[in-house]
């Protein structure tokens, strides 16, 4: 992106003419503005050289007879540098500006915590410095692959005819009966922040056929893990006329869709963190039933019973196993919330999946029950009362059509895009039982 020089003049007086990232050999002999943070000086007898970034790159410059004063001028300050680009001689750069201006904008003057030029700083640290930490190439690269991720996830759904919704973060009642949530006065009564759009999305089958949703949810869990966090990114759709195998394929074409468009667009951030993200790709997913993970895990000796929950323990052992994407399918109805449909064939199991890369959860969905009356005898069994649901039971007496969904943890797809271990390092500012700051 590029500033017509012709009406720079009416710009405000920090404008530049050019992103570091467009700067090419046709512009050559060209005078350019360039605004960005000092990385860092060389100072000579005649010479100074001075690296400035822009969140696109890097580029040099050369200041001929104007030593800068290091009393005015500090690492990390703003400044904007005008001059002529020409070749340059340096093995780190093609080009550099021979400046014919420079202008200190905004001085720095507290001393960098970090050092932007290596990835040795500890995370904490990193955190506590968040905003400075996005001038680490690296770092920078995660959230410039994230935001095109989140891209290719939306335009994915729209061109599967799914309608972008925004649901209420500020909810009268649970969505799966108040475990793990954060409760708050609203006004005179109790409310909880949502843990997803389950109910609402649901709703939304009486008058569209697809929804999503790409939003924050909230979950109280005192978890203490490199893959839980208290507040986390979601992607949610939901669909009418299909079943849980309809919604397993769309995950897998729109995975397939993110690892391309990340090699489309990205090369250069994967190159900074995964080189190896295109070897990634396996599709078709496997499914495996609930069943037959159980035996996996007897056959190595665990201990587990058909009904019984998978610990993290079951799934690292699992994940030893299957370092891919897969599904798990076909769970207990017992272990499922009240909306998951059962299977016709037997009722003791339910039309679910959880979707897998190796011990990492990254989604969960499934079939969902439609007809009130059942929905109602679930939540009882379950230990609910149905009367704390009644204006979302309501709509399901309006005539729902069948229908399916799923929620993908945006944050922990991109743990696994980005080969990273610490979900932290995926959010901009994550939120967990220990950290509410930054």
């Amino acid at each position: 992106m590029k500033l017509n020089l012709k009406n720079l003049e009416n710009k405000n007086k920090f404008s530049r003419t050019h992103f570091i990232c467009d700067i090419s050999s046709k512009l050559l002999g060209q005078y350019l503005v360039i605004c960005g943070w000092i990385e860092r000086v060389i100072k000579l007898k005649k010479l100074t050289f001075v690296v400035v970034c822009d969140n696109t790159g890097m580029l040099q410059v050369i200041l001929k007879n104007q030593i800068l004063n290091s009393t005015e001028v500090t690492k990390n300050s703003i400044i904007q540098v005008s001059g002529i680009l020409q070749k340059s001689e340096s093995h780190e750069f093609n080009f550099e500006l021979n400046s014919k201006s420079i202008a200190v904008i905004s001085k720095a003057t507290l001393h960098s915590p970090l050092d932007l030029r290596s990835n040795i700083s500890h995370l904490d640290t990193r955190l506590n410095s968040r905003a400075l930490d996005m001038r680490n190439p690296k770092t920078a690269s995660i959230f410039k692959i994230r935001h095109n991720v989140i891209q290719s996830i939306r335009n994915f759904l729209i061109t599967q005819k799914f309608l972008e919704i925004t649901t209420p973060k500020i909810i009268g009642n649970a969505t799966e009966g108040g475990a793990n949530l954060f409760t708050l006065k609203y006004f005179n009564n109790n409310a909880y922040l949502a843990q997803s759009p389950q109910l609402y999305k649901e709703q939304m089958m009486l008058g569209f056929d697809r929804v999503f949703e790409i939003s924050t949810f909230y979950r109280a869990e005192k978890s203490h893990t490199l893959k839980h966090l208290s507040e986390f990114t979601s992607v949610d759709f939901e669909a009418a006329f299909v079943d849980y195998y309809d919604i397993m394929n769309l995950i897998e074409s729109l995975i397939k869709k993110i690892y391309q468009s990340i090699i489309d667009n990205c090369k250069h951030d994967t190159d900074l963190v995964n080189p190896k993200l295109q070897n990634l790709q396996h599709i078709p997913f496997k499914k495996f039933t609930y069943a037959k993970i159980l035996e996996k895990l007897q056959d190595n000796d665990i201990k587990i019973e058909f009904g019984d929950d998978l610990l993290d323990s079951h799934l690292k052992l699992i994940g030893n196993m299957h370092t891919e994407f897969y599904f798990i399918i076909d769970w207990p109805l017992s272990l499922k919330p009240f909306y998951i449909h059962e299977k016709d064939e037997c009722e003791e199991l339910s039309q679910s999946f959880d979707f897998q890369y190796a011990d990492v959860e990254i989604s969960s969905g499934g079939t969902r029950l439609y007809d009130a009356q059942k929905i109602k005898n679930r939540m009882t069994s379950q230990g609910l009362d149905y009367t704390d649901f009644i204006n979302h039971l309501n709509v399901f007496n309006w005539g729902m059509p069948p229908h399916a969904g799923c929620g993908i943890g945006l944050d922990r797809l991109m743990m696994v895009l980005l080969n990273t271990k610490n979900i932290r390092e995926t959010v901009l500012y994550p939120r967990d039982p220990n950290r509410l700051h930054p």
